[in-house]
């Protein structure tokens, strides 16, 4: 089969593809949401090709019976959105124009300036932040901790991006309850896991007791930090206050980022947005975008308020064709990737034709639907809810002793999962084994609340 005979064909294998995708859509909720595998079929490399349409026919003898609904209203085990309609349409221009988002003057580089926009007038962030696509939170995270600690060295009158780590001393990154990314980041980046600094928490809480903070600030006056913000903790969906945190950075030397990787969605909502009181203030912010902005996967946004700093990390020295990396305005000089996707078309597409009200909506009813689930957990004296359901996460255990608690959640939890009807993760909150239901789905509905609920009560008895 040549590459030009399918050409001829363009047409009609877009129309089959379209069709078996939306096949797969509109049984998207009586998929099962998660299946584990450990093999499945070996497929050899053939020696002539077989051309697009048989070879989606192969897929779906092979896969098809197999796939999962984890875009789905009833995938709760991580914080993963569905695709709407209309970022499904821009991820599908997206692979077919197949432009590349890296050197400014194109379409491509307006787009992402103006999804960018759109993003930081959706979420409050202001006009001065420089915002740039990646491909997740970690390396959002890894950006906005890159950028920190070339400041961190500035403060010590070294350069890391010119000298490397060896010339930075004594590095210490502050945080209250980070998530697994941050510590991630930091070992790629050299800072080492072992500099993290972990502030106690609230009693009960994931939020940071800020006396404990400044006492700590206190006994190290001299010295710069980085400090991580929690905007939304994996279990509780907890908030560290921002705003009193920034009122600390008036007063000692540290560098601000905010981890609003799904919380930084709480910005959409007239009831949630206090939450994030100050964060216009920090120097770097995290947030997610294949999470509660229910794009495909994948992609997320970094935010920072040194473009400086920024371009001095990530520059692309002496690559002439790239040109002047401080003259011109190129997006590979400031995040880590130099050729990338344009992500940023299914967030543009979604955001015209949903806008701020549609992104309301859809926060505020996974809010309600998370607290009418944790409301029903609460009624069950077979089931302990572990935390208030602050935003869109519930966290729950069975209420047995402790000595037989952790086989019992992991007896449950395998045994709702296999159920077919939803996927919840297994976490630990306050040292208990515990369960997590993570709702950011926009097809998430009173019905799919019900029939999860309806299914652990017939485990339960």
């Amino acid at each position: 089969m040549k590459l030009s005979d399918d050409l001829k064909y363009t047409d009609q294998l877009l129309q089959l593809t379209k069709d078996f995708s939306n096949r797969f859509l509109s049984v998207a909720d009586k998929l099962a949401p998660h299946k584990v595998f450990h093999s499945l079929p070996a497929v050899a490399l053939p020696q002539t090709g077989i051309g697009g349409a048989a070879t989606l026919e192969k897929f779906r003898q092979l896969y098809g019976d197999q796939l999962t609904a984890a875009s789905g209203p009833r995938f709760w085990g991580f914080v993963t959105g569905g695709v709407t309609p209309a970022a499904l349409m821009g991820d599908w221009l997206t692979s077919a124009m197949d432009l590349n988002v890296s050197s400014s003057g194109t379409v491509a580089t307006c787009i992402e300036e103006d999804t960018l926009r759109q993003l930081k007038s959706l979420f409050g962030i202001p006009a001065e932040f420089l915002g740039a696509f990646v491909s997740g939170a970690t390396m959002a995270n890894f950006t906005g901790l890159a950028i920190a600690r070339q400041w961190l060295g500035l403060q010590q009158g070294v350069d890391v991006a010119a000298d490397g780590m060896n010339a930075l001393q004594d590095v210490r990154i502050l945080s209250s309850v980070p998530h697994s990314s941050i510590l991630k980041s930091m070992s790629m980046l050299g800072l080492g896991r072992n500099s993290l600094v972990r502030i106690p928490a609230l009693p009960n809480r994931e939020s940071v007791d800020l006396q404990a903070l400044e006492n700590y600030l206190k006994e190290h006056p001299n010295q710069p930090f980085i400090y991580i913000a929690n905007a939304g903790t994996v279990n509780t969906v907890d908030f560290d206050d921002i705003a009193a945190i920034v009122a600390l950075k008036q007063q000692y030397n540290f560098w601000l980022h905010v981890d609003a990787a799904f919380g930084g969605f709480a910005a959409c909502s007239t009831e949630y947005k206090s939450l994030l009181n100050g964060w216009e203030a920090a120097d770097s912010i995290t947030v997610d975008a294949h999470k509660w902005l229910n794009v495909p996967y994948d992609a997320a946004m970094i935010f920072n308020r040194h473009p400086e700093l920024q371009v001095s990390v990530f520059q692309n020295p002496g690559a002439a064709y790239l040109g002047d990396p401080l003259r011109e305005f190129h997006y590979n000089n400031y995040i880590p990737e130099n050729s990338r996707r344009l992500r940023a078309l299914p967030a543009w597409f979604s955001l015209q034709a949903y806008g701020r009200e549609g992104y309301q909506y859809i926060v505020e009813n996974n809010v309600h639907l998370a607290r009418k689930l944790g409301t029903l957990i609460a009624s069950d004296p077979r089931l302990k809810l572990l935390a208030p359901v602050r935003l869109c996460v519930v966290c729950f255990t069975l209420d047995v002793p402790e000595e037989t608690q952790a086989d019992a959640v992991s007896g449950f939890l395998t045994a709702l999962n296999n159920s077919g009807v939803v996927y919840m993760t297994r976490t630990q909150y306050q040292g208990q084994p515990a369960i997590r239901a993570a709702l950011v789905n926009w097809r998430t509905t009173e019905k799919d609340i019900q029939l999860v609920w309806d299914t652990i009560q017939q485990l339960l008895t």
